[in-house]
């Protein structure tokens, strides 16, 4: 069980946490969570990555919890747009995703760490108090991703159009038309990508792109 600090904060020095997420019930029960914490409230809630920016703009929280998939700005836009209105932003990820492109994504974008929602409460809250500190720390199981990721060949911007075809059912000559390119050209991206991903057919190529983050299908 974790220990509540000795001292209980005044209001004026309690962490105060924004929560995005596109479930009304999983806001409602990380602000249980957080709401028992004597040094810490959430202070708003968003349900879309454009509610988030603007939940942000107005309450400028110490510490964004922001889920990934929310809808028409997701959640590494939405960390984008924060972090445009104030570079020093304290954004924790909290996500179902497990990709290493997700992972990657979301760090770039400027998420302070990366949490997976199957964690323990006090762990959360721990990384909430830390992440307010301004420390930063990557879990084991992240940073394995991200080194798996560094090691291997990654998808160009232009091959990571063409797998979202490929997703969609479109063949070659139909990715060519989509694209504005030659079914020659197509074929190549095709090519390149199964051997990027390491699969021999373009059904392999989707799994592995959903299962990386690469890609995701609403």
């Amino acid at each position: 069980m974790m220990l509540e600090p000795s001292v209980h904060a005044t209001a004026a020095e309690r962490i105060r946490v924004l929560c995005v997420d596109d479930h009304r019930i999983v806001r409602e029960g990380i602000a249980l969570i957080i709401d028992r914490q004597p040094d810490m409230h959430v202070v708003a809630s968003a349900a879309s990555g454009e509610e988030a920016v603007a939940m942000f703009r107005q309450h400028r929280p110490d510490v964004t919890l922001m889920d990934l998939q929310l809808g028409a700005m997701g959640g590494v836009e939405a960390i984008r747009e924060i972090r445009a209105l104030d570079p020093a932003a304290r954004i924790v990820v909290l996500t179902m995703f497990r990709g290493d492109e997700d992972i990657h994504r979301a760090l770039q974008a400027g998420a302070a760490t990366y949490l997976l929602k199957d964690m323990l409460s006090d762990d959360l809250i721990r990384v909430i108090r830390e992440v307010r500190k301004g420390e930063s720390r990557i879990g084991p199981d992240v940073e394995a991703s991200l080194a798996q990721r560094a090691a291997g060949p990654t998808l160009t911007r232009r091959e990571i159009q063409v797998i979202e075809l490929i997703a969609q059912g479109m063949r070659n000559k139909e990715i060519a038309a989509s694209l504005g390119i030659s079914e020659e050209t197509a074929q190549v991206h095709v090519k390149n990508i199964l051997a990027k991903l390491k699969v021999k057919d373009r059904s392999a190529a989707i799994t592995a792109a959903l299962r990386r983050g690469i890609i995701h299908i609403a």
